[in-house]
């Protein structure tokens, strides 16, 4: 039965193997591939499928083979865009009827301020509203009553000769658009034998009705182009045997193109080939890469989100390089090129930036003109800036590492372009500052992006730890102000943690953080744990010891509740959840046994349990042995080195001998430094104290303006 059970489970194991294998081996083709689609489809139309395009530079001169006289689609176009150009937009002639119309508006007008001039029995302020409320002129109160003062000959003429305006006016060609010409024109229409504030009035009543009378006709004017273009015949280009075509240093225009066509001097290369070419080049360069992710960080890329982001990088970077660098000349300096680097030297480590620089840097060259100083372009900029940034632990670390990708960019800009003369000053000064900018914008675009990638592979930052462990955290203030001796005890386990962990080479700042929030479910019930109670005052007392576990089990819960509620990253929600692993609370679980008569059948330890899942990773098992050292070293206060050294043995040896610790990779070494750490760390907190003598009665007697600051201090409890 047993070999059955091994059998089963190794063919399991196997199985488990092959799937993690398949999954790597898809991520893999999908980078590939992605990769190789993108290379190849991105591409603009026509481009790669000539020798020379248009606005190329020829770098040789080249002639005729033989005299050829051909149909160029080139000219032909061009002369029917020309015959185009010459047709002019075609109007209708003027609408009569508008200027009638017009002319009767203002007619209906004048009459109407007629009435109201008239009107003997409407008051002043009456008479200038009812001007006022003519909505087509838009008089104001000056204009207004510069009507109602004229007298009634004066009015008379001005009424005539604003008829007589608009009539010439709306007699003339007023297009769409160019009502505001003929309203400027209308001062030079009134009769100059009117006096001045006359005039006014009659330019002011007049343009009010100027209005255009024809209109653009889209259907007139395109039958007269398309007939325009219709009658060019087709235009022919003849060349002489020996003929120069393009000349060296000559702009390759379309008709030089057409000319090339023509004579078949153009060949294009067989697309299949370079699609082979591109995708032997990505599956060396995505090979190079997946072999160090696995050589190096065999733990990380065997996670498949892992994997996959890495993957979805490398197709990213082709899709940007792809849009950026073919057919450009200052673009492919603006590229971020320390970006990956940056973002994989915080999730992996340096070397793996420094191999995705090598990566990028080689595919840059394969798509740039000027390959080779691209590509040392991007490869020391990259590597310069994983080197710099570090494990990224302040936000200026991505400052300093995009200036340094800065500038080692400028220094291969100057290396290679300064002695250039085809470069002009203004071209290298743009260069500088294109690697400038690129260094900024990798160090934003690396910060970014590490915020968004860190929280899809459940990676916490050193950033985000070093903001979660501020003491102002609303968290850590909840438990601060809610559960002080607990919180105080997590101050002690976090430096006994943190220690612990530098000194087997985990991460420290990780675990620091962890063990300040692996007890905060205790701020939700503060009254239920001994730290925080008054000396004398235990409630757990004045309860069954089922009742009693059940609210000591529950922090973890609680804090749990509290990590989710507080958005607290998972890897630091795992701390809450492992710490007491699948430990028992053994003061309730032998109380209820003696309750029970000394019947353990009668007692379900599940109910004295904590649920678990036992430690899962270095870092919450450094936690779990420093909470139960510094607990019970509090409990116990050993007073000499020997006494902290059996105490911190016991502890490690309980949880092995439990199985707390079969979950973790943790060597009997490292079990013992973290061993050796604890012990050093707790001698410096429970080390022996002078106890100063007491005080003789003549030394109580207070002395008049002096404060006796001496105080009794015995050994450390």
């Amino acid at each position: 039965m047993n070999e059955l059970s091994g059998e089963h489970s190794t063919i399991g194991e196997r199985l488990k193997l092959a799937w993690e294998a398949a999954r790597l081996w898809f991520v893999f083709f999908l980078g590939v591939i992605g990769t190789i689609l993108i290379l190849s489809l991105l591409q603009p139309e026509n481009a790669s499928i000539l020798v020379l395009e248009p606005n190329d530079v020829a770098s040789q001169d080249i002639l005729a083979p033989y005299a050829i006289d051909y149909r160029s689609d080139v000219l032909t176009e061009q002369a029917r865009q020309a015959a185009i150009d010459d047709i002019p937009d075609i109007y209708d002639p003027p609408d009569s009827g508008v200027a009638r119309q017009q002319l009767e508006h203002l007619q209906a007008t004048l009459d109407y301020i007629d009435a109201v001039r008239a009107d003997v029995y409407a008051t002043s302020d009456q008479r200038l509203a009812d001007l006022n409320a003519i909505d087509e002129v838009g008089l104001d109160d000056l204009v207004s009553q510069a009507i109602l003062d004229l007298p009634t000959q004066p009015w008379e003429a001005v009424k005539l000769e604003s008829a007589s305006v608009l009539e010439q006016v709306m007699r003339n060609e007023i297009r769409e658009g160019q009502e505001e010409e003929s309203r400027r024109a209308v001062p030079t229409l009134v009769s100059i034998a009117l006096p001045e504030n006359q005039a006014e009035l009659v330019c002011h009543l007049v343009t009010a009705y100027i209005s255009a009378n024809t209109w653009y006709n889209q259907s007139a004017t395109e039958s007269a182009r398309e007939e325009a273009r219709s009658n060019i015949d087709t235009v022919y280009k003849s060349y002489a045997s020996g003929e120069t075509i393009i000349s060296r240093g000559e702009v390759v225009t379309p008709l030089d193109i057409e000319a090339l066509t023509a004579y078949g001097l153009l060949k294009p290369p067989d697309p299949w080939q370079k699609i082979a070419i591109q995708t032997l080049l990505v599956i060396v360069l995505g090979s190079a890469l997946s072999l160090y992710s696995y050589r190096v960080h065999i733990d990380k890329i065997k996670n498949f989100r892992h994997a996959l982001t890495l993957s979805i990088l490398f197709i990213l970077v082709a899709l940007m390089m792809q849009l950026m660098i073919p057919g450009r000349t200052v673009l492919p300096y603006l590229f971020p090129t320390a970006t990956i680097p940056m973002l994989l030297t915080v999730l992996f480590s340096p070397g793996m930036g420094i191999m995705s620089a090598l990566v990028t840097g080689a595919l840059a060259g394969f798509l740039a003109p000027r390959g080779f100083e691209l590509s040392l372009y991007i490869i020391l900029s990259g590597t310069m800036a994983a080197l710099v940034i570090g494990r990224a632990e302040r936000l200026s670390s991505f400052f300093w590492a995009g200036l340094a990708a800065a500038v080692s960019a400028a220094t291969v800009v100057v290396i290679f372009r300064l002695p250039d003369p085809a470069t002009d000053l203004l071209g290298k000064a743009t260069l500088l500052g294109a690697a400038i900018a690129s260094g900024l914008l990798s160090a934003s675009l690396g910060f970014g992006l590490l915020l968004l990638i860190s929280n899809f592979l459940g990676i916490t930052t050193s950033l985000q730890l070093i903001e979660l462990s501020r003491p102002d955290h609303p968290l850590l203030q909840t438990f601060l102000h809610n559960a002080p001796g607990s919180y105080q005890h997590s101050l002690q386990v976090a430096n006994l943690a943190e220690q612990a962990a530098r000194s087997i080479g985990a991460n420290p700042l990780l675990t620091r953080v962890g063990a300040l929030y692996h007890d905060v479910g205790k701020a939700l019930r503060p009254q239920f744990f001994i730290e925080n109670q008054a000396p004398g005052q235990n409630v757990h007392e004045q309860l069954d010891p089922a009742t009693s576990a059940s609210v000591i089990l529950a922090h973890v819960p609680d804090g749990l509740e509290l990590a989710r509620k507080y958005r607290l990253p998972t890897s630091i929600q795992a701390f809450i959840h492992e710490h007491h692993g699948t430990m028992e609370v053994s003061y309730q679980y032998h109380a209820a046994i003696e309750a029970a008569g000394g019947d353990k059948s009668r007692v379900d330890l599940r109910e004295f349990t904590y649920p678990g899942p036992t430690p899962l990773s270095r870092e919450t098992a450094v936690l779990m042995l420093a909470d139960s050292v510094e607990a019970k070293a509090r409990a116990d206060s050993p007073p000499n080195r020997e006494a902290i050294d059996k105490l911190v043995r016991w502890v490690i040896e309980d949880r092995l001998t439990k199985g707390q610790l079969r979950r973790t990779d943790l060597t009997l070494k490292d079990l013992d430094t973290i061993r050796s750490t604890f012990v050093k760390t707790l001698m410096n907190i429970y080390h022996p104290r002078l106890r100063y003598p007491e005080p003789s009665q003549e030394d109580t007697v207070p002395t008049p303006h002096k404060h006796d600051s001496t105080a009794t201090i015995s050994r450390s409890s």
